[in-house]
């Protein structure tokens, strides 16, 4: 049996007609970008998030960009992310001009460990971005603890997380800003590259806004250095017609999370932990095993698709060498990059392809 480490087709099946309504109707109205449809897709998202503003963009990695320009981060600032996360999180920071500064996840939930923060706050410091990673929340209270006792901004990175609750609240509602991606593959992908920021700060929302078209509160009129980042009309619309099933589709990859969870009973691999206070979205269900080559091989040979969710850690990339944080400064992260296997997981997977993944791990 061939199994995809991700297949759209049964979602899109099943909304096949909604999709190409939302096409048909963008394509006759012959207006692409900041129209009915960027505005409906706003409101929706933001009243499913629980929050009074949505502010569509480009992509996650400009959600985050612009929320940190809107709090007026740049250069000389420090910013704390997680050292285990895409590097998108960080690259968010570089792009303003601040640093950013690795605090290392708990090994168990790949998170960041509130208890690394404080140690790494200096008088630099301005924001911390906490990443609800693979589909499940951080532990906020004591992030947002630590931030209001020394006076720094949250945003959060809810890029694969979208409909995450921690103590039953939606993550991207705790912070001063949060950053969504709509990037295909996640739970509620467009059809192409989109983000979004939401907030309950008119005055962020406004800035945000502003700064994602080109500086501009109103046409030609530049109020700041602003950036070309704006959720066009069509993506807006795609993703209007696929937020009424994301509830469906979280509970559908929490019905093969379970599964896998409950089916796999080999020593050699280690499940994801569920810290109880979340209840995650399953973007990503990632295993660690010590001898992960040889299980993605083997896996490979039953023609089960897998990826590796990081297979190099930011602080060891090319590109981030300047910051001068060699092999074994960062353990957790680099422990985690080396044992980490995610396995095929996405909407309208069959009990039948799921036993097969279980069976092959578990043949390992």
């Amino acid at each position: 049996m061939k199994i995809p480490f991700v297949s759209f087709i049964p979602l899109e099946k099943e909304l096949d007609q909604d999709l190409r309504g939302a096409f048909e109707r963008v394509y006759k109205r012959s207006w692409y970008i900041e129209g009915e449809e960027d505005e409906a897709f706003e409101k929706a998202f933001a009243d499913y998030c629980g929050v009074k503003y949505a502010i569509g963009v480009g992509n996650g990695l400009d959600a985050l960009m612009l929320s940190l320009k809107a709090l007026g981060i740049g250069e000389g600032d420090e910013v704390i992310v997680p050292s285990n996360t895409y590097i998108a999180t960080a690259l968010a920071v570089t792009y303003v001009g601040a640093k950013p500064v690795f605090v290392e996840p708990d090994i168990r939930t790949f998170n960041i460990d509130p208890s690394g923060i404080e140690e790494k706050i200096t008088p630099l410091t301005k924001a911390i971005i906490p990443v609800h990673l693979y589909g499940q929340a951080c532990d906020m209270d004591p992030v947002m603890e630590i931030a209001r006792s020394n006076g720094l901004f949250v945003i959060e990175d809810c890029a694969q997380a979208h409909g995450a609750t921690y103590k039953g609240r939606k993550v991207g509602t705790f912070g001063d800003l949060a950053g969504f991606s709509f990037y295909p593959g996640k739970n509620l992908g467009a059809l192409g590259d989109a983000g979004a920021v939401i907030t309950n700060n008119k005055e962020m929302a406004d800035m945000v806004r502003a700064l994602g078209n080109y500086g501009s509160d109103y046409k030609y009129h530049h109020i700041y250095k602003g950036n070309n980042s704006r959720l066009d009309e069509l993506q807006a619309a795609f993703l209007s017609a696929k937020l009424p099933v994301l509830d469906k589709v979280n509970e559908d990859r929490r019905r093969i999370a379970r599964a896998y969870t409950e089916g796999i009973r080999n020593e050699k691999v280690i499940t994801p932990f569920v810290n109880e206070d979340c209840l995650p979205v399953w973007h990503i269900y990632a295993v660690r095993c010590d001898e992960r080559d040889k299980l993605e091989k083997h896996l490979k040979d039953l023609e089960i698709g897998t990826n590796k969710h990081y297979p190099i850690p930011i602080h060891l990339q090319e590109c981030y060498k300047d910051l001068g944080i060699g092999e074994g400064l960062l353990p957790v992260a680099e422990e985690i990059s080396r044992t980490e296997l995610s396995l095929p997981l996405y909407y309208g997977m069959t009990d039948e392809q799921i036993r097969y993944v279980i069976d092959a791990v578990n043949s390992f």
